[in-house]
């Protein structure tokens, strides 16, 4: 099985309610909820499998996989990961530009299929160095701070000893958010995210009030590609500022480190070329002695592929829930394997070591499609 070849990629382009995606964040357009469940099959039989967004368009999301990914992995050896990484560099520089979240699916489905062939869940395979590690519950974008301070309870009651938020703006009601989750949780662990483009002035401002607030990091308060105004504001501010998120690539990603504009990188599967591409991210922070904080990917087997990765690296703190989480389990059948005081732990089954809900991707299912080599 050494040279075991991919010879099938199928995909099921399906509908996930849009209810919980806030119309604000939406963006000119609209945009919708849906995902792409993405098999590859070896000449062995061997299955991989993995989820791609579909966000404002799955059919985009399906025809680059097919049209424009296949042909570079079909009748290559699935143990080809890292000189496949480097092709979807090539790709992309060559008039390709496609989305930042079509390469990792594909990694992931790769990483599935060799973890299987040796008998061990994924992060042992990968080099195992925990089983589980303590979960933050993470908000979508809610209308007022009690809706957040609500939000909060709930999770807390179930033994969740931290919590993030994504406070809607502008930063005047942030800082209102940030204010009523410190009053009513005197001692959680609390998180900022605004996803915001903040002025510099606004940043300092919000980030030195969560410094008295004592939240543990201050995260994406502009777009990322702004190194300067990053560098800026941690050259001013004593709490952790975290991103990088969503650049495209891991040299924009150093470029970050070498301007030391961000205190913790951030990183996932979906969005940084999957696993491959993540344990890259991760080895680069851990060089610098940075923690790489791992993003959730909104998919339930995308963030178990997370799961396993964070399993495998030692810097990394937590693990991202975002929340509802039922809302983002789909298409992964059982729930996210969370005790009941919040510690989320791997799956020990080869590979993912999850099942798919078939029955709920057929009945969702708006387009199949299979190519062969």
């Amino acid at each position: 099985m050494q040279n075991d070849l991919m010879v099938q990629l199928e995909t099921w382009r399906c509908r996930r309610s849009d209810s919980v995606l806030d119309a604000t964040r939406k963006g000119a357009g609209g945009m919708n909820n849906d995902l792409v469940v993405v098999a590859i099959t070896t000449s062995s039989g061997c299955r991989g499998y993995s989820t791609a967004l579909g966000a404002r368009s799955s059919l985009i999301t399906q025809t680059y996989l097919h049209d424009n990914f296949a042909p570079l992995f079909l009748g290559r050896s699935v143990h080809d990961r890292e000189a496949l990484w480097y092709d979807y560099q090539k790709l992309y520089r060559y008039w390709a530009f496609f989305p930042i979240y079509l390469p990792g699916p594909i990694d992931v489905a790769m990483w599935d299929i060799a973890a299987k062939m040796a008998g061990l869940p994924l992060y042992q395979y990968l080099g195992g160095y925990r089983t589980s590690l303590p979960t933050y519950p993470s908000s979508l974008f809610l209308n007022s701070a009690d809706d957040y301070v609500a939000l909060c309870h709930e999770y807390t009651k179930k033994g969740f000893s931290a919590f993030k938020a994504h406070p809607p703006g502008p930063w005047r009601k942030d800082r209102e958010v940030h204010q009523a989750l410190r009053d009513a949780f005197p001692t959680l662990t609390l998180m900022s995210d605004p996803v915001a483009d903040y002025h510099l002035d606004e940043a300092i401002r919000v980030g030195r009030h969560l410094e008295k607030l004592d939240y543990h990091w201050f995260e994406e308060p502009f777009r990322d590609f702004e190194i300067d105004k990053y560098a800026r504001l941690c050259s001013v501010l004593d709490i952790p500022v975290a991103g990088t998120e969503s650049v495209h690539t891991l040299t924009e990603m150093a470029q970050a480190v070498i301007a030391r504009s961000v205190d913790i990188l951030r990183a996932d599967v979906s969005w940084r070329g999957g696993v491959t591409g993540l344990l890259k991210a991760a080895h680069l922070a851990e060089a610098h002695g940075m923690r790489c904080e791992i993003h959730t990917t909104t998919m339930g087997p995308m963030d178990i592929a997370n799961l396993h990765v964070s399993c495998a690296i030692k810097n990394c703190e937590y693990f991202e829930l975002l929340v509802p989480e039922e809302l983002f389990q789909f298409p992964m059948k059982d729930p996210y394997p969370i005790d009941h005081e919040g510690m989320i732990h791997v799956p020990q089954k080869p590979g993912l070591g999850i099942e798919f809900d078939w029955e709920g991707i057929e009945a969702s299912c708006l387009e199949y499609k299979v190519t062969k080599f």
